[in-house]
């Protein structure tokens, strides 16, 4: 029986994905685990296996395609069979870690809600961000299937709306550099990024708390724990894989931070999966430690490292970004001392850490040399109170001290 290959949905709330390119030709045979095709999010490119074996046929997606989730793009056939009709029975395959229910044959879309007051139909989600923003969806003009409005297409004019005039006059045109040439070009990935985190900026409720560490015990065990992880792990640890021990531990005795927050209701999460912010060109992504609490440090290191590799060269898995509950952003080998990161929703935290700096600071009444360490925690105030982020902080801070206690 053929299967469908279907649009897969990555991550929470995702409507559309992009094709950045087919890995088998139509035609070719496909044994199941074989990588399929590559998909852009608004984390990575990603490359998604095949669910079955079978020949690739029936491809009706191309490089460069923005496509419903769920969506059939392909099939999986049999040797001898033919494309299914419209209506025939056929097995849908999952693509994907956290792929949406497959489509049947050429079965149309599920019905957005529907027509705004134009005419144009709009997607539920893109109808909850267009009453958050205060936007008449009449005046919008969507860019899916058949004119339909996405949440990009809200995110876009609640942008605009902002804009000042002089802006808006300077966007009409292309982004010139100081010398007059024309500047880079926005990747499809750094505009994404750049419309969620406008979103979060402007639709959750930020604050702040900073805290700057004594880290004398955290460069101390990583100092001797090294040559025991590369014996045992064959990788080199640093100290972010300490924080990201630290921090999850913190997060098991702080449900509410290992939380998310959707559509008016709050969900603790049973794991502890930390994300890590990574620069790669143009763009940060986020990969994610599953499970980072129940991790010895050199599993840390050695999923850090991995992931690190595979997002610098493109090839995510959906398993490397999908999940976290939480987020850190290291800046220190940037040698910044301090800043504030952009929670990633629906998350409800994240930890911006700085540089590792000797200064003086007063032990016992006397002036003394110490690495100190800066640390800010953005938190969801829809979720998290100044007291509760404060405690959570200190239990950081605690674990921290702790680090050559870690196994």
């Amino acid at each position: 029986m053929a299967i469908s290959v279907v649009m897969p949905a990555l991550e929470m709330a995702q409507e559309t994905g992009k094709l950045v390119s087919w890995l088998k030709k139509e035609g070719e045979p496909v044994k199941k685990g074989d990588m399929l095709l590559e998909v852009e999010t608004d984390k990575a490119v990603v490359e998604i296996e095949a669910q079955s074996d079978g020949i690739l046929g029936g491809v009706t997606a191309k490089t460069g395609d923005v496509i419903p989730v769920g969506q059939t793009i392909a099939w999986l056939l049999k040797p001898g069979e033919s494309v299914p009709q419209q209506g025939a029975v056929v097995q849908t395959g999952r693509t994907g870690a956290a792929a949406a229910p497959a489509a049947v044959a050429a079965a149309p879309a599920a019905p957005a809600e529907p027509a705004s007051a134009a005419g144009a139909r709009i997607s539920p989600k893109a109808r909850k961000l267009a009453r958050e923003h205060g936007l008449d969806v009449s005046k919008i003009k969507g860019t899916g299937p058949g004119g339909e409005i996405l949440a990009d297409d809200i995110l876009k004019a609640a942008a605009a709306s902002v804009a000042t005039p002089e802006a808006e006059v300077r966007s009409a045109a292309p982004p010139l550099s100081t010398s007059g040439a024309p500047a880079d070009a926005v990747t499809s990935i750094g505009r994404i990024m750049a419309e969620r985190t406008t979103q979060s900026w402007t639709t959750v409720p930020h604050f702040f708390v900073s805290r700057e560490i004594d880290v004398s015990a955290l460069k101390t065990a990583r100092d001797s724990l090294i040559p025991k992880i590369e014996e045992l792990h064959g990788v080199r640890m640093t100290h972010t894989d300490l924080i990201v021990a630290a921090v999850a531990r913190a997060l098991r005795k702080h449900p509410r931070m290992n939380a998310s927050w959707e559509n008016g209701r709050i969900t603790l999460h049973q794991d502890v999966n930390v994300g890590l912010a990574i620069a790669v060109e143009n763009a940060v992504v986020a990969t994610v430690v599953h499970k980072a609490d129940q991790l010895s440090i050199g599993d840390i290191a050695k999923q850090r490292i991995d992931k690190a590799q595979k997002a610098r060269a493109s090839r995510l898995a959906p398993s490397d970004i999908a999940g976290a509950t939480f987020t850190i952003s290291n800046l220190g080998m940037f040698n910044v001392d301090t800043f504030t990161a952009i929670i990633v929703p629906p998350q409800v935290g994240i930890l911006a850490v700085g540089a590792i700096v000797d200064r003086v600071v007063v032990v016992d009444g006397m002036l003394a040399v110490k690495p100190m360490m800066t640390v800010t925690l953005s938190s969801d105030h829809r979720v998290i109170d100044g007291a509760s982020a404060a405690r959570f902080l200190n239990d950081v801070v605690i674990a921290i001290g702790e680090a050559g206690k870690f196994s």
